[in-house]
Formats: structure tokens, C-alpha cells, sequence
């Protein structure tokens, strides 16, 4: 009998890991800044610790959370920012029915008091409900979310307005692949390859730290003119499976997406 009982329960416990391991997990894991529908869907994440709260910016709402009771979530409808003129310097002041709250965005390394992470921006936030005299006083650190969207391979169509061909260059159109994970991009610049950093903020876009191999170039090889154009670069705007990258003087660049 006692056999049997020992039989029976071995069974139970094969069938009982057996439908464990077969079930899925209904949440996915969410780091400390966000899942990748957040980063997909606001522009800017932050967080800070003591006490714990999070922030996400985009286009229509700014949301709040944290663990003051109160202010668990305050969703504020998106407001343009106040911009410092000597320095990289954002300040959104929102407000709704029941609170209002004054963020400032700085470009400055910054790191987490928990994680240790480093991220490039500084958050302070005051906020207080329209109840309060005092506002609560909060820092913490942020990322921009780079546009989900460049991250592909981008044939040249167009520079400086004209359409281009291939005996522009030495033997195929330039093309960039960025990384918006990362940050990077490579490719080939006509004659040469190429490769460097992007530099991204909501509505603005810069290719900087670009090198390229030393590959001497073909008299009227335009590749220093298309490097200058991208290096030109300020913001872009993506339409029709098509990259376009200007400057406040006009449109440089068009690429084509091919992947």
C-alpha cells in the first residue's frame, strides 16, 4: 500500500512540472525604464528612488507614478517645452484637474541610486495636488527612446534636392543601417565605409563621431558631399517607407528603406 501511495504521488509531481513548464507567463518583464511598447509609445523615460516613482512623455500624455500615497498615477495631457538658451535644458510645466507638476529634463550624466546605472539626462520633478501648499521635490535620472522606426538599412535616393545614381559614386549608392538600440549606424558612403553615432532628442537627430577607411575616391566622387549633408543632419521625418534627414536650411538627404 505504501508503495502504491509513494507510485501515485511520483506521478502527480512528473504531471504537476509537466503543465508548469508548459504554461506562459502572462506579463512579460518590464525594466526599470519601461517595456518596449513604453519605448514605442513615449518619447522620454525616467525613474527615481526614495520615493520610488517613474515617468513617461509623449506626444498626447505625460504620466506619473509612484508609491506617494495620492500620486499613484497622474496622467497630464503633453505640453512643448521651455527650452534654456546657454544649455541643454527642458522644463514642462502640466497640470490636470487635481495636481500639477513642474519637470525639468538636464543633459547630464546621472546615476541611478539603486541600479547604478548611468544615463545621460537629469530629471527633477515638483508636483503637488491642487489640496497641497508644499510641492514634493524628486530626482532621478532619464533616456530619451529613439525611434523605433530608424532602425533598418537606408539606400540613398536623394542629395541636396537631386536624385542621385550610382555613377555618382564609385560603384553602388551610399546606404546607412542604424542601430536605434544602440545608437549606431555603419554603411558606405560611395567610396568608402562608414560608421559613427547618432545623437537623438524628440524631433532631432544628428549622425556625429563619423569615420570612414581611407580608400582613395574617383575624381567627381560626391561622397564628401553626401558625408557633409548627413553630418548636417538636425531632424527627419519617415513617410511612404522613406527616410528624409534636414536641417533648418532645408531637405538633405532621402533614403529608401530596403530591409
Amino acid at each position: 500500500m505504501k508503495n502504491i501511495l509513494s507510485i501515485l504521488l511520483l506521478l502527480s509531481l512528473m504531471v504537476g512540472c509537466k503543465s508548469s513548464a508548459g504554461k506562459t507567463s502572462i506579463t512579460e518583464p518590464i525594466s526599470e525604464y519601461g517595456s518596449q511598447e513604453d519605448e514605442m509609445k513615449y518619447y522620454f523615460t525616467a525613474t527615481g528612488n526614495e520615493p520610488f516613482w517613474g515617468l513617461k512623455m509623449g506626444n498626447e500624455n505625460t504620466v506619473f507614478t509612484s508609491l506617494i500615497p495620492g500620486k499613484e498615477k497622474l496622467v497630464f495631457s503633453s505640453v512643448e517645452a521651455v527650452k534654456a538658451m546657454d544649455a541643454n535644458v527642458k522644463m514642462y510645466k502640466v497640470s490636470n484637474e487635481t495636481s500639477r507638476a513642474t519637470i525639468t529634463i538636464q543633459q547630464l550624466d546621472c546615476q541611478n541610486s539603486m541600479s547604478g546605472i548611468i544615463l545621460s539626462y537629469k530629471v527633477s520633478i515638483e508636483i503637488k495636488s491642487n489640496t497641497e501648499l508644499e510641492s514634493t521635490k524628486m530626482d532621478g535620472c532619464g533616456k530619451y527612446n529613439t525611434d523605433y522606426r530608424l532602425h533598418d538599412i537606408w539606400v540613398l535616393e536623394e542629395l541636396n534636392g537631386f536624385k542621385v545614381f550610382i555613377t555618382d559614386f564609385q560603384r553602388e549608392l551610399p546606404r546607412i543601417e542604424i542601430n536605434s538600440t544602440e545608437n549606431t549606424f555603419m554603411g558606405y558612403g560611395g567610396c568608402n565605409a562608414i560608421s559613427g553615432t547618432i545623437f537623438y532628442e524628440k524631433d532631432l537627430l544628428r549622425f556625429s563621431k563619423v569615420i570612414s577607411t581611407l580608400m582613395a575616391c574617383a575624381s567627381g566622387n560626391k561622397e564628401n558631399e553626401f558625408s557633409k549633408a548627413l553630418q548636417s543632419t538636425t531632424t527627419y521625418s519617415i513617410e511612404n517607407n522613406r527616410l528624409t534627414l534636414s536641417n533648418p536650411s532645408g531637405k538633405l538627404l532621402v533614403f529608401r528603406k530596403v530591409d
